[in-house]
């Protein structure tokens, strides 16, 4: 690292490899530490998620639950979403300021304080506020852990690596389904206690997470930003000694064509991310929306009420085993086409599992009528193998787009608008559909819902094969150039940098035109 100029209030303009040293590592135990505690926070939405569509019977009864309805059931699925939207919003914008790690520990104590308080709900109202602040400690969740894990993991390695974390949401809900079968038969745990103690588990395994996160570092890309480079260069050199005495292997040299130069800031304005947003890269703006609406109606609607789905219309009473079969195919689905994200490449991989995932639910609405509640589960289990990956893309392509200083930010805009068009209608769109279907007992009555979620997937498809990113094996630094390393080539050419100057800009053909 070298300081090419002086600055105010200790911000400098500095030369530094930290990006291609990062890059460049083989994949180490030390990897899997950050996989571990940062990535196992999506088990925790898998869970709570799963948790919630399972209990609709225990929670609607009013002698041991809460006494809630299906449109109830909907609504509590759309206020933590709602919760997740203002929770990503807030702390995504806290996140890029204050660092990747303060973050990730405050969202992750928020989400404790919400899902035991859940535990211990009296009354709907109380079980709804509950919900909105579970939800924000998720939402906050994904910007600050999306980010720090991108900015850690090797180029070569992320596209995989992001797919396989936010796939494992559903081990968390293969888990949760799994867990109430037990939890929720009177016969082995009281009524009124099963689904209190539901809630409580994911409390526990919050706590386990928290343990380990207290030796994931700071990302020293956010350090070397805000002023903060020699302990950036401390925590890279503790990982490079980490990781060739993990691996037994000399690590190669990084040469100064490697080398990225910024000018350091302490926090970007509010009218340079708007730019950012709506005049350096409106294209991969549009790219994100469509990618995170259908994603989020895709899989709010259909999974926070898939549960009431099966007992209202299907006669099914524990619905632990078919949810558990469903998760299990998500999570595998991730795992088997994460690698072709990094091989065969992002525009393939996402409009192929968007395009795929939303004919085939298309097709599950017109045989609705048709199925029973294992056929229709089979019928889920092939949709979200392929949805999987498609809708843990979305998340990837937010956070491998923009620059650096706005990336966490950026992630929770995009879920939040994303989630609030697809998530928070979703749900209540859905409940109305089986709350109005179930007077009639006709469970064809929902497949409009089957419908809309399968045109938003089509779209997110189409547009990612004209607007799609080509980012697979590219260091986070040539896929979206810095904004500090724009300023610093404003400094040195008179103002006339732009999103596509600087160290290794965005291809011609992946991104705006200028």
């Amino acid at each position: 690292m070298t300081t090419t100029s002086d600055g105010e209030a200790g911000l400098r303009t500095i030369t530094t490899t930290v990006p291609a040293r990062l890059d460049r590592l083989p994949w180490a135990r030390w990897h899997w530490m950050i996989v571990v505690g940062l990535g196992t926070v999506w088990v925790l939405d898998g869970l709570e998620v799963t948790i919630v569509g399972n209990l609709s019977a225990a929670l609607k009864s009013s002698s041991h639950g809460l006494g809630l309805t299906s449109s109830d059931i909907g609504l509590a699925g759309a206020v933590y979403v709602a919760g997740a939207c203002v929770g990503a919003l807030l702390f995504g914008q806290l996140t890029d300021r204050f660092g990747r790690k303060k973050l990730f520990m405050i969202t992750l104590a928020v989400y404790l304080v919400g899902t035991v308080a859940t535990a211990f709900s009296v009354s709907p109202l109380m079980y709804f506020a509950c919900r909105v602040v579970t939800g924000a400690g998720i939402g906050g969740e994904y910007a600050a852990v999306n980010s720090a894990v991108d900015e850690l993991i090797p180029a070569r390695y992320r596209g995989r690596t992001d797919i396989a974390i936010n796939g494992s949401y559903w081990l968390g809900a293969a888990g949760g389904a799994l867990v109430t079968i037990p939890l929720l038969d009177p016969h082995l745990v009281p009524a009124g206690l099963g689904w209190r103690v539901c809630f409580a588990l994911g409390a526990t395994l919050g706590l386990v997470i928290l343990f380990v996160r207290r030796n994931v570092p700071e990302s020293p890309r956010w350090l070397f930003i805000h002023g903060r480079e020699k302990e950036g260069e401390q925590i890279v050199g503790d990982i490079e000694d980490t990781v060739e005495e993990q691996t037994g292997d000399e690590l190669d040299q990084v040469g100064d064509d490697d080398s990225l130069t910024i000018k350091q800031r302490r926090t970007i304005g509010l009218g340079r991310i708007a730019r950012t947003v709506f005049s350096d890269y409106p294209r991969r703006t549009v790219l994100c929306l469509a990618l995170f609406v259908g994603q989020a109606f895709l899989y709010n609607a259909f999974f926070f009420t898939y549960g009431d789905t099966l007992q209202t219309f299907l006669g099914v009473g524990q619905t632990g085993v078919y949810l558990a079969l469903f998760a299990v195919s998500n999570f595998v689905g991730a795992l088997v086409l994460g690698p072709l994200f990094d091989k065969v490449g992002r525009v393939k991989m996402i409009s192929a599992t968007y395009l795929v995932s939303g004919v085939l639910l298309a097709v599950a609405g017109v045989m609705l009528g048709d199925l029973t509640a294992l056929t229709l589960t089979l019928f889920g289990m092939a949709i979200f193998f392929v949805a999987s990956a498609g809708a843990s893309s979305a998340y990837l392509t937010a956070s491998e787009v923009f620059p650096l200083e706005t990336r966490a930010l950026f992630i929770a805009f995009f879920y939040a608008v994303g989630t609030a068009i697809g998530g928070i209608t979703g749900p209540l769109f859905f409940g109305r559909l089986i709350d109005s279907a179930s007077g009639r007992h006709d469970i064809t009555g929902i497949a409009i819902g089957y419908y809309v979620g399968a045109v938003l997937m089509v779209v997110g498809g189409v547009v990612a094969i004209f607007l799609g990113v080509g980012a697979e094996q590219k260091s986070l630094e040539d896929v979206a150039t810095p904004l500090t390393a724009q300023d610093a080539d404003d400094g040195d050419s008179g103002g006339q940098g732009t999103a596509e100057q600087g160290t290794g800009g965005p291809s011609a053909n992946d991104d705006d035109p200028s």
